[in-house]
């Protein structure tokens, strides 16, 4: 779309290029979801803080993934289930999980399945749940941190797959051949 650009750190204000720039020391690219988020410098720096957030959460590297993909699943956003189906496979998720996730069905691990139907829960019910929802995830071996940890993935999922409609972000070539359409 050309109201939403994807910035380099040369296009983009000096704010949002200085913090682009970091951006890629970490990532060793930077991500076109970035360059799309410059626009609005304050996004993309929350994003970004928020997902170092995310990763001090006490869920695991895999289970993090897991939330990320159901909710961009249950979003129906093409760039995070493309970028996120890479991430999953460098996190050590089994690929029979990632196939399942990209897939909208269950996974073959029951603890990750839990995760994945209570995120999918979150994202649909907006927050509203029920006790059933939360005794099933409980019973998986999750706690109420758990719980509020999914809110945070979701949270800034949120972020993204919203950004990603509104602008039609490009997947990079960073992430070539995880390219993702919707279940008919």
């Amino acid at each position: 779309m050309t109201d939403f650009p994807v910035h380099t750190p040369e296009s983009a204000s000096a704010d949002a290029g200085d913090f682009m720039r970091e951006l890629e020391k970490g990532y060793g690219f930077i991500p076109n979801l970035a360059g799309v988020m410059a626009t609005a410098p304050a996004l993309m720096q929350g994003y970004f803080q928020l997902n170092q957030l995310f990763e001090q959460t006490s869920l695991s590297a895999p289970e993090r993934q897991v939330v990320l993909l159901a909710a961009s699943f249950t979003n129906a956003c093409d760039y995070c289930m493309g970028a996120h189906t890479a991430l999953a496979e460098m996190a050590g998720v089994p690929q029979p999980s990632i196939d399942a996730l990209r897939a909208g069905e269950p996974l073959p691990d029951e603890r990750l399945e839990a995760l994945r139907r209570f995120t999918k829960a979150v994202v649909d019910k907006r927050g509203h749940m029920p006790e059933p929802d939360l005794q099933a995830f409980y019973q998986a071996g999750f706690t109420p941190q758990h719980v509020l940890e999914v809110v945070l993935g979701v949270g800034m999922k949120t972020l993204s797959n919203y950004t990603n409609h509104i602008a039609g972000t490009p997947l990079d070539s960073a992430f070539a051949g995880k390219e993702w359409n919707p279940p008919a």
